[in-house]
């Protein structure tokens, strides 16, 4: 299923994503942390039926799989362990252990296989049998991987508005861009700012 954005056509678990989108296959990182919705105060992930379908839609985990319950707990905590890797971008502090856990729980869990396509290239990829919770989220890491050796995974931001922290894309040509959104976290916080500065004038 796909939907409609500012004449784009886009998958259906990214519906949510507004502007300044991810090329894909980071797309699917961006909207995968952006499940969490820090203004809005909503969060995709919270309920198990939406959480279910949500993660079945973007491929990550089939419906069938056991154990929900413990995979949505891996799945709420892999995406803040993304979203804190993401803020390393800008100049975020490195992870810290319990950061690091979610992702190596789920490289310790995932059944990795190499494929060699029809260009003679060689692949590392998941299985996607039965797609388990800790194959589909191994394999935003190796899109990660792949974004990071093509220099794109710099590009991949969080909003510098504590409030908001949405994860945006930077095509900026100075790679310098601060806000998902000028109109709104953008300005927003300069008004804060410029009021902060009056107030401590008068």
């Amino acid at each position: 299923m796909t939907v409609s954005l500012n004449g784009m056509t886009l998958p259906s678990w990214a519906s949510h994503l507004q502007h300044k989108l991810a090329p894909p296959p980071l797309l699917l990182v961006q909207a995968y942390v952006n499940t969490l919705d820090l203004d809005l105060r909503t969060d995709m992930l919270a309920h198990a039926d939406e959480a279910q379908a949500w993660l079945a839609d973007a491929g990550l985990r089939d419906l069938g799989q056991p154990d929900l319950a413990a995979d949505l707990e891996l799945a709420r905590a892999f995406r803040e362990s993304l979203r804190a890797m993401i803020a390393r971008n800008t100049g975020g502090p490195p992870l810290t252990q319990a950061g690091l856990r979610p992702l190596r729980h789920v490289t310790s869990e995932a059944t990795p296989r190499l494929e060699v396509t029809a260009e003679c290239q060689v692949e590392l990829e998941c299985s996607e049998d039965a797609q388990r919770l800790a194959d589909g989220l191994a394999g935003l890491l190796l899109t990660i991987r792949d974004a990071q050796a093509d220099g794109s995974w710099d590009r991949m931001k969080l909003c510098g508005n504590p409030d908001c922290l949405w994860v945006f894309y930077d095509r900026s040509h100075s790679r310098q861009g601060a806000w998902c959104d000028m109109a709104s976290c953008g300005n927003r916080l300069k008004n804060r700012s410029l009021r902060a500065r009056r107030a401590q004038a008068g």
